[in-house]
């Protein structure tokens, strides 16, 4: 602890964002980083605290506290502080496998679990990563290391989102021989088209996986299993196999006019705009038009709010978003103590653009639609929209959002985006390696276990655990590969943590 006293020296100072009105212009990053010499004065921030929860990692009343890979967080910002950069990268990557991912969409679980919150601001750790990463970049540091040593061993994964890089990656450190299989044209599965690139610039994906080609990791894209590609000739060439196809199925909206012209899953509509951003800047019109249009968000979490962000850069005239749970309160209630989650009101940079160009939250609390109504031509003009309130549930003693009566009203609207959520994986992958799914349609293992129930097939990521976050996707494939490489040479020396 460089810095005893540096949480009453200094003030919090995070990175800037360019003013909404002018970044929704363009859809290039637009975060403004301190310089390094600023940002080391806020490593010194860090308490290198007795009990470090920033990077517990621990579920704490239903929800994770602290860093889920257990990065050395009370390292690397000491490190930060004296200066001493390029052992701030080997300490972040002990850990993490990308850091310029995490550092850029992670929701922060680290600052929220911060010792400094109990009477302050947390120390600003995601920046001091973006910071550690980009500047390893500049300096070199985070080139390409191939092992020195190979095992002879063949190992594929299926699907390179970021429980699939994050296994490739470690297994191929392990000296294995690696191919990555991904469906789509591009790899990086939900990093490369479930986040929009302002807050994930595809570069910053494309240098990392030419690193990992550079080390030994093959890539083969639009190889989508289960139809062009044939499991059984996997099983039959590979040592093992890795599925990492994510939590693809998004849940649907099953009211009256459900097939009008105009309604459209989140991932879809985020997928095509990033697709027709990348292959032509948006000159092969292939993607949804919200040109002019009115555009009804349904789901309140981050893809509703890339959703939001996404279609004032289309150039929508409008956006709302309807949220069916009750606003979050602005601090913490008393029944939501720190180390806990903070389930407090987050106003996210797409619902901030909103606000800059029509004045007000495009959020609309406690509400949802029951019918979508068409023209004459099948197209999507208006929703009927209900109010709703929580109510216990007499059979199963679980409150339920259920719609008041008389609170029905109806809103012109031309295009709807479905954001609530995705229900599990995408069955004809299951089905194409004979592996067993569970009730909530995850790929079934035991307890805390990565193998299936399919001899030499393994499973990782939200195909495994659910639709999650990003950085729990890297902490499974971090532990699949472990389990993998185990039972491949009989132990491993493969670290989670």
């Amino acid at each position: 602890m460089g810095k005893p006293t540096g949480f009453m020296d200094y003030k919090r100072e995070e990175c800037l964002s360019e003013a909404p009105l002018k970044r929704i212009k363009h859809f290039k990053e637009f975060h403004i980083h301190l310089p390094l010499e600023q940002q080391q004065q806020q490593g010194a921030r860090c308490m290198a605290c007795g009990v470090p929860f920033c990077q517990s990692g621990m579920m704490i009343g239903g929800m994770a506290s602290g860093c889920p890979l257990h990065n050395l967080i009370p390292e690397w910002n000491d490190l930060v502080y004296l200066g001493n950069w390029e052992a701030a990268y080997h300490r972040l990557k002990k850990t993490s496998n990308f850091p310029e991912f995490t550092s850029r969409v992670c929701p922060a679980l680290c600052e929220k679990a911060c010792t400094c919150n109990l009477n302050g601001d947390p120390v600003t750790t995601k920046d001091n990563e973006y910071a550690i990463i980009e500047h390893a970049y500049e300096m070199g540091w985070a080139k390409a290391n191939p092992p020195k040593v190979r095992t002879g061993k063949k190992v594929a994964v299926i699907g390179s989102g970021p429980s699939g890089l994050a296994t490739a990656d470690q297994l191929n450190k392990r000296g294995h021989e690696v191919t990555v299989f991904e469906r789509n044209d591009r790899v990086g599965g939900l990093l490369r088209y479930g986040i929009p690139n302002m807050k994930l610039e595809k570069s910053v994906i494309d240098r990392k996986v030419r690193i990992m080609e550079e080390e030994g990791i093959h890539f083969v894209t639009n190889a989508n299993v289960g139809q062009n590609v044939d499991a059984k000739k996997l099983l039959k060439d590979f040592d093992r196999v890795v599925l990492c196809c994510g939590a693809s199925n998004p849940r649907d909206i099953n009211v009256p006019g459900r097939d009008a012209k105009g309604i459209y899953f989140a991932v879809d509509f985020l997928t095509g705009v990033t697709k027709s951003l990348l292959d032509s800047n948006f000159t092969d019109g292939k993607h949804v038009a919200v040109k002019g249009k009115k555009v009804m968000v349904i789901g309140g979490g981050d893809t509703g709010n890339d959703c939001c962000g996404t279609s004032i850069r289309l150039g929508a005239s409008s956006v709302v978003q309807l949220e069916m749970m009750p606003k979050a309160p602005d601090t913490r209630a008393e029944n939501n103590p720190w180390p806990q989650w903070p389930r407090v009101c987050k106003t996210d940079y797409g619902q901030e653009e909103a606000i800059a160009m029509w004045g007000h939250d495009p959020r609309i609390y406690t509400t949802t639609v029951t019918e979508f109504i068409k023209n004459e031509k099948g197209e999507l003009c208006k929703a009927k929209l209900v109010k709703l309130e929580s109510k216990k549930d007499e059979k199963t003693g679980r409150m339920m959002m259920v719609p008041i009566a008389g609170t029905e009203q109806i809103v012109d609207v031309d295009i709807v985006l479905i954001a609530a959520g995705f229900l599990g994986t995408q069955k004809y992958v299951a089905d194409a390696f004979g592996v067993e799914l569970n009730q909530r349609t995850n790929v079934a293992t035991d307890a805390g276990k990565y193998e299936t129930n399919v001899e030499n097939v393994f499973t990782a990521g939200d195909m495994h655990r659910g639709q999650s976050l990003v950085v729990w996707a890297i902490r499974e494939g971090r532990e699949a590969a472990k389990a993998v490489d185990e039972s491949l040479m009989g132990y491993t020396n493969l670290s989670v943590q």
